[in-house]
């Protein structure tokens, strides 16, 4: 089984795999600083000094030692954005990919 799962291992998807988890993970947080320092400072300022961070909508106020029940609809947006950039970049890359997977193709006839 040690063996199996040897071979398993080396084989090259999984190491591809474990390639793009990797830059998956820096790609997100590049993702996410540009949405949380770049772009939203930017739509803040334009609608009004907004920080979306802050947008809430508060069920009940903190009480005590309770804290406040709220839908935090600001930081759901920043996540919406921070996809909506991964899943851009993501369509190009495939579709960039496809294209010379296209013309390699096309130069072998």
């Amino acid at each position: 089984m040690l063996k199996e799962f040897k071979t398993f291992i080396a084989q090259g998807n999984v190491l591809d795999l474990a390639v793009g988890v990797i830059i998956g993970a820096a790609f997100g947080k590049i993702t996410t600083s540009l949405v949380d320092d770049i772009i939203n400072p930017i739509l803040g300022l334009i609608i009004g000094g907004v920080d979306f961070d802050k947008l809430k909508y508060v069920l009940k106020e903190a009480e005590g030692e309770t804290a406040e029940v709220a839908i935090r609809y600001g930081a759901f947006l920043n996540q919406v954005i921070q996809f909506l950039l991964i899943a851009w970049v993501i369509f190009l890359i495939v579709k960039l990919a496809n294209r010379a997977k296209l013309s390699s193709s096309l130069e072998k006839k």
